[in-house]
């Protein structure tokens, strides 16, 4: 069974900092691209980020480019969000989702990946 469990979501004040974390089990965490996605009520699911399965390519959303930072980790079987300089705007359910990729083409497509987690709550305090 595949399981993806994100942590790290608070509740932050405007300019401050975060780290999420996903941790994968159930299937071989490197032979997948690591993704993390959010959403607010009332609005479609939002692409942020994602990292190729060695870490080498990363892609990142318009909207947090310059301030968010993807990392994996494939010895712990586990993807990182480092989120800096965070603004209200921010505040969203972040999700963690993987799909079956050894190439280098990111996708920043939901309806790409092949396994979410439950999703963690990012509070942003104007």
């Amino acid at each position: 069974q595949v399981q993806l469990v994100e942590s790290g979501g608070e509740l932050v004040q405007a300019g401050g900092s975060l780290r999420l974390s996903c941790a994968m089990s159930g299937r071989t965490f490197r032979l997948y691209a690591m993704n993390w996605f959010r959403q607010t009520p009332g609005k479609e699911r939002e692409f942020v980020a994602a990292i190729s399965w060695d870490g080498g390519r990363t892609a990142y959303s318009n909207s947090v480019k310059g301030r968010f930072i993807i990392s994996r980790d494939n010895a712990k079987d586990t993807v990182h969000l480092q989120m800096n300089s965070l603004k209200p705007e921010d505040t969203a359910r972040y999700y963690c989702a993987a799909n079956y990729n050894t190439g280098t083409t990111l996708s920043s497509l939901g309806s790409n990946m092949e396994y979410w987690g439950k999703g963690t709550l990012v509070t942003v305090s104007s």
